[in-house]
């Protein structure tokens, strides 16, 4: 098993950083996305995995994977207003790291970046590596279409 790292390209967000940083620092803000229809819609892509018992608070989201168990993700360090520590809690397929880095570019824009460290053994390298390259870009422009407040 060894270290793979993803890094998204580097996005551009059209709010400060640090009203970027206290919505993303906050696992409730997602609450109206992350909810029963959209882990269904999840659920549709994944063959013979049902997702469901979805609960979140502020530092940590939950849910349970058909044949496997509890899952989810927990905030393990916040760096206000530029950084966002991640780790997979649970019942993870394999260990996972996630950073979220915002900087500000000015008093109305901001730029991120997704860093993703996961143990991954040869196999999951092979049969995975290419769908994390591609969904850490994906998370990256979905994190650009959120509704910041």
């Amino acid at each position: 098993m060894g270290i793979s790292k993803y890094v998204s390209e580097v996005k551009t967000i059209n709010h400060n950083n640090l009203v970027v940083y206290n919505f993303l620092s906050d696992f409730q803000n997602f609450s109206a996305f992350l909810n029963e229809h959209s882990l269904a819609q999840v659920s549709k892509q994944i063959p013979n995995i049902e997702i469901s018992d979805f609960r979140i608070d502020t530092d940590s989201c939950h849910f349970t994977i058909s044949n496997k168990g509890e899952a989810g993700l927990k905030i393990i360090e916040r760096e206000e207003p530029k950084t966002i520590k991640i780790t997979g809690d649970g019942q993870m397929p394999f260990e996972v790291t996630f950073w979220i880095q915002i900087l500000p570019v000015s008093a109305y824009q901001s730029k991120i970046r997704l860093t993703l460290h996961a143990e991954l053994n040869m196999m999951m390298k092979m049969v995975a590596g290419k769908k994390l390259k591609d969904g850490i870009n994906q998370i990256a422009d979905a994190l650009c279409m959120l509704p910041y407040r």
